[in-house]
C-alpha cells in the first residue's frame, strides 16, 4: 500500500503576480524550490491564507533570488496580488517509510520571499 505524505512545504510566501494571459501554473523564486526540495513540472497544492482557496498546479522555475510567487492561468482568479499563502508538494510512499520521513519545510521572510 502506498499513502501520500507532505513531502515539501513553502511556509507563508506573498504572492507577488497573477498572470491571467498563461497557460497554467505557479511560477516560484528558484532558490526557494531549491530549498524546500521542490522540481520544475512538479504537482503542488496552494493554500491562500486570505481567502481560503485551495488549488493545484505545476511549478515553473522563477529567476534565482527574485522572490517571484506567480499564480497563471486560470489560478490567476484564486489569488490577489499580496495574499499569504503555503505551497506544500507530497510523495507517495509506503506507510514504512513515512514513518521516518521528514518533510522539507521552509519560512521565507513574507515582505522578501527570501530565505533571509
Amino acid at each position: 500500500m502506498q499513502i501520500e505524505v507532505l513531502k515539501s512545504k513553502i511556509h507563508r510566501v506573498t504572492v507577488t503576480e497573477a498572470n491571467l494571459d498563461y497557460i497554467g501554473s505557479i511560477t516560484i523564486d528558484s532558490l526557494l524550490m531549491e530549498a524546500a526540495g521542490i522540481i520544475a513540472g512538479e504537482r503542488v497544492y496552494i493554500v491562500d491564507n486570505n481567502n481560503g482557496e485551495r488549488f493545484d498546479t505545476y511549478v515553473i522555475a522563477g529567476a534565482p533570488g527574485s522572490g517571484v510567487i506567480c499564480l497563471n492561468g486560470a489560478a490567476a482568479r484564486k489569488v490577489h496580488r499580496g495574499d499569504i499563502v503555503i505551497i506544500m508538494s507530497y510523495a507517495s510512499m509506503t506507510p514504512e517509510e513515512a514513518a521516518t520521513f521528514k518533510p522539507k519545510v521552509i519560512f521565507p521572510d513574507t515582505a522578501t520571499n527570501s530565505l533571509t
